[in-house]
């Protein structure tokens, strides 16, 4: 009875002043915020090139009173905030944009051009949404920095580089982001959302988003004059049987109550008309949750393509090759715990109403590698509504929303940005203060 009402009375004398407090400053900060985002979606970096976007996050985490730790990982930067005794948690932003013209016609559209890593010059887009995980974060760490009273413990808040091409998290732990830095309890992520309302939060337990894969199938056969198709061994026609049969994978050899997707995306072959060429390529992404499923579809993949082989007639030697390389992205999996605590956290700042189940994605993020080490930390990456209400409007009379990656999406910035500072401020308060009261 004791501890129940010391509980109580810490949760009137301490979390409803911070509530309070943490309203006041958010609403005052939005302005910079704003303007810091429009700023970020002005200029986006390509993966492998977020130098002037961490160097931007850098000058401003200095300002608000962090270590700063620049070039860490590639562009990544590690900014400590330690103060006093308590837990550590980690709260990661990702900082690149994509190789997309946008197309949203806003006053702040992105028009800035730069070289990807083959040299190649693109039109760029922040068009999954990073710019706004940047400016939550950083108002984030400008709440909890001007309220060091409230909490207690170490504060590890990371720009990760490189999520889109799923290498930025596992260059900032090759470089001993767990070793060099303190090793965190926890580790905190969120990720805008295409189809939650901007002003509510979205969050789901265990699997959340999936293991993304990229193999290449190279298929053999002979070429031939195209009115001698009887002098040849079409690989045109293998790489079609091959892909109508890799669509049985998923109908036919996963369990059905398992997840999995096998997508062929490109198909490359032939020079010209009349010419049966001799070799085929295909591209396909593979998603899965569950280690024995992901395994399953790649024995799959290498028996149909030597089935077919086999059924050509081609020697051993011109059996398919696959490649299937060893860098897929790890599943997402959110700690049911620590996901129940945060929707306490939540709670006290949104309407019950505004905090949402998310269903399980098969769209993958690299912030899972986070959890996937020996330390085996408990983390959590949860959803921030970001679609206007105009859209939504839409979306109820039958018309499309505009999904990330599309020229189209952009988030609704201003409660976009005060639901995800005040939300996750509050979970980063609540979990440095657990063994409070």
């Amino acid at each position: 009875m004791l501890t129940i009402l010391r509980v109580f009375w810490f949760s009137l004398l301490f979390t409803t002043p911070f509530q309070q407090i943490l309203d006041k400053h958010v609403k005052a900060d939005l302005e910079f915020l704003e303007q810091f985002y429009q700023e970020l979606h002005k200029k986006p970096e390509l993966s492998l090139f977020e130098k002037e976007t961490a160097a931007k996050l850098a000058v401003e985490m200095r300002s608000a009173g962090f270590e700063v730790t620049e070039q860490f990982g590639g562009h990544g930067i590690v900014c400590l905030l330690r103060n006093g005794d308590g837990p550590t948690v980690l709260y990661r932003t990702d900082m690149d944009g994509l190789p997309v013209i946008e197309k949203t016609d806003l006053p702040y559209a992105s028009d800035y051009r730069m070289a990807d890593m083959n040299g190649v010059e693109n039109r760029t887009m922040h068009a999954c949404g990073h710019d706004m995980h940047m400016t939550v974060w950083l108002g984030t760490a400008r709440a909890l920095a001007a309220n060091l009273e409230a909490w207690s413990g170490t504060l590890v808040f990371i720009g990760q580089p490189a999520e889109e091409i799923g290498a930025g998290a596992k260059m900032m732990l090759d470089a001993g982001l767990y070793e060099k830095f303190p090793l965190p309890d926890y580790g905190v992520g969120l990720h805008s959302s295409p189809d939650i309302p901007a002003g509510q939060v979205g969050f789901g337990k265990g699997y959340t988003m999936a293991t993304a894969e990229s193999v290449d199938i190279k298929i053999f056969g002979y070429g031939a004059h195209g009115a001698s198709p009887h002098k040849s061994v079409d690989p045109v026609v293998l790489a079609s049987l091959m892909v109508m049969e890799l669509q049985t994978i998923v109908s036919r050899s996963i369990d059905p109550i398992e997840s999995a997707v096998v997508t062929v995306g490109a198909i490359h072959g032939g020079t010209k008309h009349n010419i049966i060429p001799d070799e085929v390529t295909l591209q396909l992404t593979l998603r899965t949750f569950k280690e024995e499923v992901r395994l399953r579809v790649h024995q799959r993949i290498r028996e149909i393509a030597r089935g077919i082989a086999i059924s050509a007639g081609l020697p051993e030697e011109k059996f398919p090759e696959i490649l299937i390389p060893d860098t897929a992205t790890p599943p997402n999996f959110n700690d049911p715990d620590l996901v129940d605590r945060m929707i306490s956290s939540a709670h006290k700042v949104l309407d019950q109403s505004n905090v949402v189940h998310a269903p399980p994605q098969m769209v993958a993020e690299d912030f899972s590698r986070y959890g996937h080490t020996d330390h085996d930390i408990p983390t959590v990456l949860f959803w921030l509504g970001t679609v206007p209400e105009d859209r939504v409007e839409a979306a109820k009379k039958g018309e499309s929303i505009p999904a990330l990656h599309s020229p189209f999406y952009y988030p609704e910035p201003a409660p976009s940005i005060e639901t995800g500072v005040k939300v996750v401020s509050q979970i980063l308060v609540d979990l440095l203060n657990e063994d409070k009261g």
